[in-house]
């Protein structure tokens, strides 16, 4: 007899392959970028100019994102977004000499990947019922890490062996594949006419849910006249939303920032090989994949448990995240191997993942209808931060490259981990004292 698994596992794990092929793909756009660009003589500013385009790109889709995904559903803008940046991918060729080509280019891959965090979340909210968010979010979003990860140990091999253009062609095929896979097993919401649906955790109760059907595709995501009406003025009021976007935001420069820039760390800050570092250089990922999912069962088992409310469980978890990360930012440009400068990059990612088991389930706690819409608001800011954060590195490297003629010097990169460090403490006392994990939105 074959075991049949819920529908809403199935969604589950495709949004935890989709968030793993993005991050191949932006971490292998780094990698192939870094080779080419550096063999072609081009500066670090200018580096950082076409690392940081594809966040302009970005930032622009989030809102309009999440605006989509509540109107014509979270399935169907995802896989749109698969295949625009898909195809952007396959047709444009790399050549660091074209730069506006390259900026258009990855301008578009950010307006394309813009649609996707969204629209998860919107598919999430309609699927996952309230005692399973943590863990079902963290494992979705640590695709993210895995993918990072599989990335920095599979891609500069194959850089090495087929040239800076193979990853381009390698990730558009993931995408179209994930887009095959998609398009035959997902859809838009639960079928809440089954006579089970309502005792299976959909909604906002863990009991049966009375009332009429409409009501409950409502409370789960779906549309209708009472739903489309979107209270902005109060979401962009809301203290406890704003305590996740500037959480969103610091987490994203931390993590964009160490994403587009280590590897030219690894390869002129302690001159190293990426190809001759083998499988260390994936730890920093792989280790924000094992956190990510630790803190959602932590969570997850903190609020069952009632060991502790969903609000102090958040700002617990958030807390621990961003302080030790904080730490392990700031004392990372003191160790001058590859062992020491893996291991405070590996502390510092895996606990701001871990804090994500705060900051970002928190939008489906304060409002499960609008999660897509506070995703796409909060994931605006967290674009800013890559915008910022990756397009400063470039000129402060730039700038400790005419100071100490090389960037070798651990005083060039000093400024370039420090900031995220100070923004992880600001941050968290932020989520302290603003955040909260009721529901605020109905």
């Amino acid at each position: 007899m074959r075991m049949k698994f819920p529908k809403r596992y199935v969604i589950v794990v495709l949004t935890f392959i989709c968030t793993c092929v993005c991050y191949i793909e932006r971490v292998g756009f780094s990698i192939a970028y870094t080779v080419a660009a550096d063999a072609a003589g081009v500066s670090q500013s200018t580096k950082g100019t076409i690392l940081s385009t594809f966040y302009y790109g970005y930032a622009c889709s989030q809102v309009p994102g999440g605006w989509a995904a509540q109107r014509i559903g979270g399935r169907r803008v995802l896989l749109l977004s698969f295949v625009l940046w898909s195809l952007t991918c396959a047709l444009v060729p790399l050549d660091p000499n074209q730069v506006m080509m390259l900026v258009l280019a990855r301008f578009l891959v950010g307006v394309a990947q813009g649609f996707i965090f969204p629209s998860i979340h919107t598919v999430l909210a309609q699927w996952v019922p309230p005692h399973e968010r943590s863990r079902s979010v963290s494992l979705t979003m640590s695709g993210m890490y895995l993918g990072a990860a599989a990335g920095m140990l599979f891609l500069p091999s194959l850089v090495k062996f087929k040239g800076p253009q193979s990853v381009f062609l390698a990730e558009a095929a993931l995408g179209a594949a994930w887009s095959l896979i998609w398009f035959k097993c997902a859809s838009d919401q639960p079928r809440l006419d089954h006579p089970k649906a309502a005792t299976t955790g959909f909604g906002e109760s863990l009991l049966p849910i009375k009332g009429n059907m409409q009501k409950m595709k409502v409370e789960n995501g779906g549309s209708s006249g009472h739903a489309s009406i979107i209270p902005w003025k109060r979401i962009l009021l809301s203290l406890p939303v704003w305590a996740i976007v500037v959480n969103n935001f610091t987490f994203h420069y931390a993590l964009y920032v160490l994403m587009n820039w280590l590897p030219t760390y690894f390869e002129q800050g302690l001159q190293l090989s990426l190809q001759d570092m083998g499988s260390s250089k994936m730890m920093p990922y792989l280790n924000m994949f094992i956190f990510s999912n630790i803190g959602g069962v932590v969570a997850d088992h903190l609020i069952t448990r009632r060991i502790l409310s969903v609000t102090q469980t958040r700002k617990f978890l958030n807390t621990i995240g961003f302080i030790v990360a904080s730490l392990a930012l700031m004392i990372l440009p003191m160790f001058r191997t590859s062992g020491g400068a893996v291991f405070c990059s590996s502390v510092a990612l895996g606990f701001l993942a871990l804090g994500r088991a705060g900051f970002a389930v928190n939008h489906m706690d304060v409002a499960p209808r609008y999660a897509g819409i506070l995703m796409g608001i909060s994931n605006t800011a967290g674009t800013l931060a890559g915008i910022v954060g990756v397009g400063l590195t470039g000129q402060l490297l730039e700038a400790a490259k005419t100071t100490h003629s090389d960037l070798s010097s651990p005083e060039s990169w000093k400024p370039v981990f420090f900031i995220p460090g100070i923004l992880c403490i600001f941050s968290s006392f932020v989520f302290l004292l603003f955040s909260t994990g009721e529901r605020i939105f109905d």
